[in-house]
């Protein structure tokens, strides 16, 4: 098994891990209630996915 001889700096293994970043998640207007959602997916506020009502959404 391969091992390091010398030892990372700590500089060098921050460096690798810049570009582990949390990206937002893409969100799309609900072409039924023009809310927020994200694509592909079944739209939480009015329920309803491709044209179609997929689920009743509850009434609070």
């Amino acid at each position: 098994m391969a091992v390091p001889k010398r030892r990372h700096s700590s500089t060098r293994g921050r460096k690798r891990r810049t570009h582990w970043k949390l990206a937002a998640p893409g969100l799309h207007a609900c072409s039924h209630c023009s809310s927020l959602k994200q694509p592909h997916r079944v739209c939480p506020n009015c329920g309803y996915y491709d044209g179609e009502e997929i689920v009743v959404p509850r009434s609070e």
